[in-house]
């Protein structure tokens, strides 16, 4: 950087651009720190927990913070506009996936104590989480949270101070993780209705309305944030029309990429729950199958016909039930 004015921003230079940010390295630390805590503590009990959920945490989750908040995509934020729109679209779409992917809810109540678990019960149970969680809220929420950043001064404002520019991180993950935890978590956060198909119904709703901030952008005849980007001096780049046009186009891009592993996690969940729901109907037909008594031995013609008559007034109710249970006991 001469005079103040980064050089232009060739690929090598995306790459190894970097700026340590003391807020992404907090947040970091903090979750990272949450996160290590419940894995050490259950490996201590001499339990397992999933390599893969914890890789999909630290690299996807924590990885996509770091990179959103200390890398060129931060560095050239201030300088260009396209940057930021995808620094923006990690904060809100992929880091909350990853965290999520991690089920940090799911290890919280294995590690915590009784005590702890009822506090977090109580906590994510709660009627006001249960409102922002609620799926036409959140969906309300991340595209609310999108185009306020883009239509009003607040991306501007946020260039400008510091401390607004870490509340816009702030307020870009938590919007983004209010509506992506829920629908991959096991945790009984969303409403009776939103069974696993319904999520992913909303998913796909969620991965159209993802591109509207796109497109609304690359399409504006209104520069985003011109009172900063017409202020920064420096003879390379595109003109600021045209790096609003190629952020948007990015912004949709992205969004879309995002929606489809967002998705296909969703299907993956609803694969196990239904598993798990086979897994736990077998071990009760088991139970049951276990209960049920061997006929005792009749002497005696008389007494074979009294008990065939009794076994027709008394027919077992797996051999009458027309439901999927007396289904599966008969084929057993």
């Amino acid at each position: 950087m001469a005079n103040g004015v980064l050089p232009a921003p060739t690929p090598a230079r995306l790459l190894d651009t970097w700026q340590a940010d003391p807020f992404g390295l907090a947040l970091v630390a903090l979750l990272g720190g949450l996160y290590a805590w419940g894995v050490v503590r259950l490996h201590r009990r001499g339990e397992r927990w999933s390599p893969a959920r914890t890789a999909a945490f630290a690299l996807l989750g924590l990885g996509t913070i770091a990179v959103a908040t200390m890398s060129s995509l931060a560095v050239y934020g201030h300088e260009l506009f396209w940057p930021t729109a995808l620094q923006n679209l990690a904060l809100d779409l992929l880091a909350p996936l990853g965290l999520a992917l991690g089920d940090p809810l799911g290890l919280a109540r294995r590690a915590l104590s009784a005590g702890g678990v009822a506090r977090l019960d109580r906590a994510v149970r709660g009627r006001t989480v249960r409102v922002l969680t609620f799926p036409l809220v959140t969906t309300g929420l991340v595209l609310g949270s999108e185009l306020a950043v883009y239509l009003t001064p607040y991306l501007g404002t946020a260039l400008r101070h510091e401390w607004v520019h870490r509340l816009l991180y702030l307020h870009l993950l938590t919007a983004g993780c209010l509506f992506v935890l829920p629908m991959l978590t096991r945790e009984e956060l969303l409403p009776s209705w939103c069974t696993h198909p319904v999520r992913a119904l909303l998913v796909f709703v969620d991965g159209l309305v993802d591109a509207v901030p796109g497109i609304v952008v690359m399409t504006s005849g209104t520069l985003v944030a011109d009172g900063w980007y017409a202020t920064r001096r420096h003879d390379w780049g595109p003109s600021p029309a045209h790096d609003q046009a190629l952020g948007g186009g990015l912004m949709i891009a992205v969004a879309e990429l995002v929606g489809l592993p967002f998705l296909i996690a969703v299907f993956v969940e609803w694969l196990r729950a239904e598993r798990g729901r086979t897994a736990a109907l077998d071990r009760r037909l088991d139970a049951e199958l276990e209960r049920v008594p061997a006929p005792a031995a009749k002497a005696g013609a008389g007494a074979k016909t009294e008990a065939k008559a009794e076994a027709e007034l008394t027919r077992p109710w797996w051999e009458t039930d027309g439901g999927a249970v007396g289904e599966r006991y008969r084929r057993r």
